[in-house]
């Protein structure tokens, strides 16, 4: 019986096997054909050059450096600064290249777009990161906004 294929159970699915049931009580049930495993939502791809290491590295940095002392510890944001996990963005688009931007040249208060935080951000993370250091920090930032 064609609906007795695992492809097809696949692509046609529970529609398939409803049908063929109706119309004999002696049919095989889709239940003996293998049920496909879930699958998790994919994770959209991260920026090329973007790895492992550099999202590890940044995590290291942004949660034992001065970021953290803004955007909290994981960056979920608090009084000083915004939370980087929800996907909104003030002064930026969200992009890699953005958040590079933005971690490089910070931004003074008089710049600043939403004035409910208390402070600017200053160019560097105030400790004057290296630009290795904020692309990793950077890849950190994204990886956060974008699971």
């Amino acid at each position: 019986m064609p609906f007795a294929r695992p492809l097809l159970v696949l692509v046609v699915g529970v529609a398939t096997a409803t049908v063929a049931c109706s119309h004999s009580t002696s049919a095989t049930s889709s239940s003996t054909a293998p049920s496909p495993a879930p699958t998790a939502a994919a994770k959209p791809a991260m920026p090329s050059g973007v790895t492992a290491a550099m999202i590890a590295t940044g995590d290291s940095i942004f949660n034992n450096r001065s970021c953290k002392n803004c955007h909290l510890v994981g960056g979920v944001g608090g009084p000083r600064a915004p939370n980087l996990t929800d996907s909104q963005w003030i002064h930026i688009d969200g992009s890699y290249d953005s958040i590079i931007k933005l971690v490089t040249t910070g931004f003074t208060k008089a710049e600043q777009v939403d004035k409910q935080y208390q402070f600017s951000m200053n160019p560097r993370g105030g400790v004057n990161l290296t630009d290795d250091q904020i692309r990793a920090v950077a890849a950190y930032v994204y990886s956060l906004s974008h699971k």
